[in-house]
């Protein structure tokens, strides 16, 4: 429908706005006198100083005499029963003058290529409106209240059931969950065995790949599914072509696309919407491996300046969640000094601390030669927005085979909890023990050797162990 907002039909605005308090109140937030005609911006402008100055309406006849206008005053009475009608109606008004201003503004910054701030400009406009949720009375319906929570979160567990009682159940859709962890430390393998997860449990996963390609990709999940080795893999094709249909028909689906280093949320969104026309594929869950190598739409930044690349990286990302509303996962590189710690903090976040804040869950990646040969990984929660699982860890189980990682189960974890308690007490009884006979008094033929310098070798003595402690 044509929209004309006419001079009269603004003026009317202004006349039913300045003789309603309560109406005015509502849209005082999207009340611009720039979106008025130039005729009226001088009575919208007075109005607007003098509620922020008084906090209260000025008269029609003040208006009249301080602007020389013509408003006309509207009894009262006659304006309850068109309170809804003059809401929707400026609410609509001012969403269109907000997108019309934006589009104009818009012509300089095309010429220029600056597209990130024009679609903010728009986006900004066409999200003018007026608040109409007003959020959860608390008192109201406690049992009600708390099944919506239950059943709308959206809540998906992640397969690995020691992992998700960290998390309360799983991932939520509609947030950011980052694994981190340093180069070589697996943290494609971790998505994509919760890409299989998930798909075998029935969802819908898409899964961009910025560094490797479409069909390695694929081959590591032919192993994941099939249970055949990746060496093994192209001496039996015949038996892996029939595991894998065999398991489709049971799963979800699964689209695997790659996208080049320096792609953005627009990227990832067009494709999506892409896919759902031509295969009807609405994704319940989007993994992007990963976070470190797109880049921001919403403003310019030098790849080098990782703090503010990532920040705005990551709350594109969640926004994309939130739009989407699915379970979103990607994964973020550590820094070097986290090459030698077994306990991770932010601090160890290549980057720095901006993503996590962005983030509702940070999962580290704690693995060593010697683990691996064992079958074993470590994650270890950083930051968890809806549990209390911060400072956790979790073992998991790695078939170096397969490739397939799988929860360890609650007696084993157990196990490895007192194994890595014992090697811990043990140690420590060691250092202890070489601290109080290192007593010698050295001669003048012998070289002076500090405490110091004593207790950083066996520092790194320990360190260097293939313990429990370590893996």
């Amino acid at each position: 429908m044509n929209k004309e907002y006419n001079v009269e039909l603004q003026k009317l605005y202004l006349e039913m706005l300045v003789s309603n308090p309560e109406a005015f109140v509502r849209v005082q937030n999207i009340f611009n006198p720039q979106n008025f005609d130039r005729s009226l911006r001088p009575i919208a402008t007075f109005v607007l100083n003098y509620v922020d100055e008084y906090k209260a309406l000025p008269e029609v006849k003040q208006i009249n005499s301080k602007t020389g206008s013509k408003l006309e005053d509207i009894v009262v009475d006659q304006l309850e029963e068109h309170s809804n009608w003059l809401l929707d109606e400026f609410e609509q008004f001012s969403r269109h003058k907000e997108l019309e201003r934006a589009i104009l503004d818009s012509a300089d910054l095309l010429e220029n290529g600056d597209y990130g701030l024009v679609e903010a400009k728009i986006k900004e406009a066409v999200q003018v409106g007026l608040t109409k949720d007003m959020g959860t009375d608390y008192w109201d319906n406690p049992r009600e209240r708390l099944m919506n929570l239950k059943t709308s979160n959206g809540q998906v567990s992640t397969g690995w059931e020691m992992f998700d009682r960290k998390l309360f159940g799983g991932f939520n859709r509609g947030e950011l969950q980052i694994f981190a962890g340093g180069s070589g430390s697996g943290k494609s393998l971790f998505m994509q065995n919760l890409a299989v997860n998930w798909v075998l449990a029935g969802l819908n996963v898409l899964y961009f790949t910025l560094e490797l390609s479409e069909e390695l990709t694929a081959m590591r999940i032919d192993s994941m599914i099939s249970n055949i080795s990746t060496k093994e893999i192209f001496k039996d094709l015949d038996t892996v072509e029939m595991k894998i249909k065999l398991v489709s028909k049971k799963a979800g689906e699964l689209q695997i696309k790659y996208m080049p280093a320096q792609s953005n949320i627009n990227d990832f969104r067009s494709y999506i919407k892409e896919l759902n026309v031509q295969k009807g594929m609405k994704a319940d869950v989007v993994l992007v491996d990963y976070l470190d190598l797109c880049m921001p739409i919403s403003t310019k930044v030098a790849p080098s300046d990782l703090y503010v690349k990532d920040k705005y990286v990551a709350e594109e990302l969640r926004n994309l969640s939130k739009e989407l509303d699915v379970v979103f996962v990607t994964a973020s590189q550590l820094n070097r000094s986290a090459v030698d710690e077994i306990e991770f903090d932010h601090s160890h976040i290549a980057g720095g601390i901006s993503k996590i804040n962005t983030a509702d869950n940070v999962i580290g990646i704690f693995t060593s030669r010697a683990m691996r040969e064992r079958g074993r990984y470590q994650v270890q929660f950083m930051k968890t927005r809806s549990s209390s699982g911060v400072g956790s860890k979790v073992d998991l189980e790695f078939d170096i085979s397969s490739l397939r990682i799988r929860d360890l189960g609650e007696d084993a974890q157990q196990e490895e909890d007192t194994s890595y308690t014992a090697t811990q007490s043990q140690s420590t009884n060691i250092f202890d023990r070489i601290n109080r006979s290192a007593t010698v008094q050295p001669n003048e033929d012998t070289p002076k050797v500090t405490a110091e310098a004593s207790g950083s070798k066996i520092r790194s003595l320990l360190r260097n162990m293939n313990t429990p402690d370590e893996i």
